[in-house]
């Protein structure tokens, strides 16, 4: 018996010189929404035989460095969050989102606590 599937579509146009000039993506599960137009993406997968992480991190020519500062920061923070719901380590997760804190603040997307 299967149960139910879900399609995740990525898009990635190239320049002549293979650098990333759009980013599209649209899940089958939002249907009625058109795809979406992303500058950059961060993509995990856990190879369940070789245990291995794969990804691929791409983002666009017109890419700004205080949205990549953003983009790691809200990726720290989901990480974090992610892992203390599989792990339920709180004293790790606490460390991270220390982590995740320190970063917002030296990049100035969150104020600073001094």
């Amino acid at each position: 018996m299967e149960g139910k599937k879900a399609k995740i579509q990525i898009d990635v146009h190239f320049n002549q010189d293979k650098l990333p000039e759009k980013i599209f993506w649209e899940a089958d599960s939002n249907a009625s929404e058109k795809k979406k137009d992303s500058k950059a993406m961060l993509l995990f997968l856990f190879d369940r035989d070789t245990k291995d992480t794969l990804k691929i991190d791409l983002w666009t020519h017109d890419f700004e460095v205080m949205e990549m500062d953003r983009l790691m920061f809200n990726a720290i923070r989901s990480l974090t969050d992610t892992y203390v719901r599989a792990t339920n380590n709180k004293e790790l997760a606490g460390a991270m989102n220390q982590f995740a804190n320190y970063f917002g603040e030296k990049t100035g997307i969150i104020p600073t606590t001094e």
